[in-house]
């Protein structure tokens, strides 16, 4: 079934369907309607799955895909056109240019946790790039994935852009599969399963995975605010997101005074009981829950710790003195646990993340602009963001990305654009002028060369043929000039 999917779609797409800019703009409106008419659907699938609340599915998912959308429809114009470049003097009458061009059929596996913004905002770019695609959103979130596999016929071209569903055997045979470009959104153990079978196809991909993302709070810095913001950014979700901050470091004096400030701000936010309250989601399922709980074994608990199993509930919990070589320190935790670990100074922090896989999401807080200019320079993220949380996730003209081991490629914007298209090189030449190649061809001379490397090695200016044309003419009327006074002398 899988391969009936991916052939058919192949020839729809090879038929040019997606090349007029005016269908990608008609089914970027398609899918806005979806989201805008079909809101209420959503919002209670994610309720089903992540006992998420009506707001905060607007706040997470909705409202960046909506943003994706319009960007994508207002700009594809200028995306899409041909990227003028640079020339040398051999090809300065020629026009030179990048196209960006539709890749083929892409391949978009989503995860549980944003399943529809993890969908939904690659396919956004998918589409803009004139792609056909076949999305396979995650079984454990299951009330989405069947709402999407219901949803997306109804306003996209079906012909162009399917839903698959399924667990583990369906994603293994759609890798199997050849794709053009392959988008993958989870783990980093199951995203080096993606690349190797892509790699029997030699098929591009694109990996957002995750890892242990690190902030660091300065003593030099608002630690009421900074605690505020780390707090928001961590329990969003029940902490099951990607660039959530996996843990704090921080020297010891702050300590206590960080574990006070998350208190209030839990309570703040959730009040005294965060299960009864409605902006706190639920772990997706009982495997997760099990885990995640293991994770607090050799841990002193400061705040929190409470659970209840039989409805994955796992409440905002701050471990505090937590040591490197505990079990929680050694995987991401994708959950409500916040450790924090106490170093004695910058250095030591700095020291201690790069002694680890390179994070997707890094977090400083300081007033201290050394301190920020130090832990930029001498560490390195797939993103950062000084003095917040999560926020550089919301700018739809910064890349975003993983670096070695929390992943490859970036998106958002036009960024997903230019992911999922092929750059095509072009170069358009003329016959005319024809004596100027001599220099390339047989027979070699030493002049011939010196000829050919002085025309290859010096840039042109990029601009318009008028500017060419017009140094041209001035060649040409300084020579005739010449020529003029010869004759008159």
């Amino acid at each position: 079934m899988e391969k009936q999917v991916v052939d058919g779609l192949r020839e729809v797409f090879q038929s040019g369907r997606s090349r007029p800019l005016q269908y990608r703009k008609q089914q970027l409106r398609a899918l806005l309607r979806l989201i805008t008419e079909r809101q209420g659907d959503i919002e209670q699938a994610l309720k089903q799955d992540l006992n998420r609340s009506m707001y905060n599915t607007s706040l997470f998912e909705l409202i960046s895909i909506e943003n994706d959308i319009k960007v994508a429809e207002r700009d594809m114009v200028d995306w899409a056109a041909p990227q003028p470049v640079k020339k040398n003097l051999n090809s300065a009458l020629d026009d030179v240019y990048i196209k960006p061009e539709p890749l083929g059929v892409v391949l978009i596996i989503g995860t549980w946790n944003y399943p529809w913004a993890m969908i939904l905002q690659p396919l956004v770019g998918a589409i803009a790039a004139g792609n056909a695609a076949v999305v396979k959103p995650s079984e454990l979130s299951e009330h989405s994935a069947r709402l999407m596999k219901e949803l997306l016929p109804l306003y996209l071209d079906k012909e162009m852009y399917q839903v698959v569903t399924g667990g583990i055997p369906e994603t293994q045979e759609l890798l199997k599969q050849r794709f053009d470009h392959i988008f993958y959104t989870g783990s980093s153990t199951v995203g080096k399963l993606v690349m190797e079978a892509a790699a029997r196809h030699l098929t591009p991909v694109t990996l957002e995975l995750g890892g242990k993302s690190p902030c660091y709070i300065d003593k030099n810095c608002d630690i009421a605010v900074a605690c505020r913001r780390i707090t928001w950014g961590k329990f969003a979700n029940c902490g099951q997101t990607c660039i959530a901050p996996d843990y704090i470091l921080c020297e010891p004096s702050i300590q206590d005074r960080i574990i006070e400030e998350i208190q209030k701000t839990l309570l703040e936010f959730y009040q005294k009981d965060p299960k009864s309250s409605p902006d706190y989601c639920r772990i997706i399922n009982t495997r997760h829950f099990d885990r995640v709980l293991a994770l607090m074994n050799e841990c002193t608990i400061a705040l929190g710790g409470e659970s209840d199993r039989s409805q994955c509930y796992i409440a905002p919990t701050v471990l505090k003195d937590v040591l490197p070589h505990f079990k929680i320190m050694q995987e991401e935790i994708f959950g409500p646990l916040l450790p924090i670990i106490t170093v004695n100074d910058l250095s030591e922090a700095i020291n201690f993340i790069n002694a680890r896989e390179k994070p997707l999401a890094l977090y400083v807080f300081s007033s201290d602009k050394t301190v920020i200019k130090r832990m930029l320079t001498e560490t390195t993220s797939g993103g950062v963001t000084v003095n917040d949380v999560l926020m550089h996730y919301t700018v739809d003209t910064l890349p975003f990305g993983g670096v070695g081991n929390s992943g490859m490629g970036r998106y958002h914007g036009r960024h997903t654009f230019n992911q999922l298209s092929h750059h095509r090189a072009c170069l358009i030449k003329s016959f005319a002028m024809e004596g100027l190649n001599d220099a390339r061809y047989p027979p070699l001379t030493a002049a011939r060369l010196r000829k050919a490397k002085f025309f290859m090695q010096h840039r042109w200016c990029s601009c318009s043929g008028i500017c060419v044309w017009a140094v041209i003419a001035t060649i040409l009327a300084v020579g005739l000039l010449v020529a003029l006074i010869v004759v008159l002398i």
